[in-house]
């Protein structure tokens, strides 16, 4: 039976459904957010998620498959982005040059969420790679179906019995479409992040004085030798069409990029904040042709070198930027 409470009359209803379903909903958008790659899409999905909540308990029927609260609302979840995920496809293909998801862009300082998250899964690469956009980029080259496998069991700590659920398949077929998930995301080509915190920091600002020196040795030394960029703009301002590869190329693009900053005719404003919880940079300035620019910044770090740089400069993908001070100047301070 529901393990919430019983109706009690007329009265009951959306006040206790309101309750417990917002103490489910922080955890509720990081499931959807890690699916979808899109803040308001996770949203519109939560949402959906809520109405089917709400007409489950309205239909006795329906309410006597609610068992565990939880569990149910994480499915219901699930099936909502597996179907967007699919309609997806065709307009991710159709996107404008690179693709990047929409950063959840956070202070400095705030811990990244862990509620709902696998306390201790076997595949530790996938745990480490948990948080970040790099982990969010690979999973755009999964289909579907693997994509959905993957993070509700690896992260979400979802048993592969009700992943199938979701999936409409056998459990056998759901481990088969986690393990092939996990062999992607774990490929030798993938940027790697596993820094903890403090090699972030340190990176970032040596990345930063690297890019103002305004000389490519120093940025080299910084850069892992198959080092991607990616630039997101959705057609809204210059980017490259493709990801640029290596030290050398990478290191000249952002040289050309970053170095420029504190010569701009507009002054640039930074500030060092958490790109989907990990340290990277917020940044505005303005465009030749007057346009305000807005830009997040995130890097993969592994083993002390950057493994992948990821500029989101697409507008539609930032309208949650919280603004930027005047104290807030190029260098960024920490």
């Amino acid at each position: 039976m529901y393990a919430g409470k019983a109706p009690a009359g007329e009265g009951w209803v959306m006040r206790d459904l309101a309750t417990e379903f917002e103490a489910e909903r922080g955890r509720l958008l990081a499931v959807a957010h890690r699916m979808l790659g899109s803040r308001s899409e996770a949203e519109d999905a939560v949402q959906e998620t809520w109405l089917r909540y709400a007409g489950a308990l309205a239909d006795p029927a329906a309410r006597a498959e609610i068992r565990e609260l939880s569990a149910w609302l994480t499915t219901t979840c699930a099936r909502i982005c597996l179907d967007v995920l699919r309609s997806a496809r065709v307009r991710r293909e159709a996107y404008h040059g690179q693709w990047l998801p929409e950063p959840v862009v956070s202070p400095v300082g705030d811990a990244a969420p862990t509620n709902g998250y696998a306390p201790d899964p076997a595949e530790r690469a996938v745990r480490t790679d948990q948080v970040g956009t790099a982990l969010m980029v690979v999973l755009e080259r999964l289909a579907p179906e693997q994509r959905v496998a993957l993070l509700l069991h690896d992260v979400f700590a979802v048993p592969f019995a009700r992943v199938a659920d979701v999936l409409g398949t056998t459990e056998v077929a759901a481990r088969q479409l986690a393990s092939r998930a996990r062999r992607a995301v774990t490929a030798p080509d993938v940027p790697r992040h596993t820094a903890d915190p403090a090699e972030q920091r340190r990176v970032l600002e040596a990345f930063v004085a690297a890019t103002e020196s305004g000389e490519l040795d120093p940025l080299l030394r910084l850069l892992a030798p198959d080092v991607v960029f990616i630039g997101d703009s959705g057609g809204h301002f210059p980017a490259a069409r493709r990801p640029v590869v290596g030290a050398d190329a990478v290191g000249r693009f952002a040289l050309g990029l970053f170095g420029r900053a504190g010569r701009y005719t507009h002054r640039v404003l930074a500030r060092p904040v958490l790109v989907d919880g990990v340290l990277g940079l917020q940044l505005e300035t303005v465009h030749p042709d007057g346009r305000p620019i807005r830009m997040v910044t995130a890097l993969a770090v592994h083993e002390g070198r950057i493994t992948g740089v990821f500029n989101q400069l697409n507008p539609e993908k930032l309208t949650g930027l919280p603004p930027l001070g005047d104290d807030d100047r190029w260098p960024p301070r920490w």
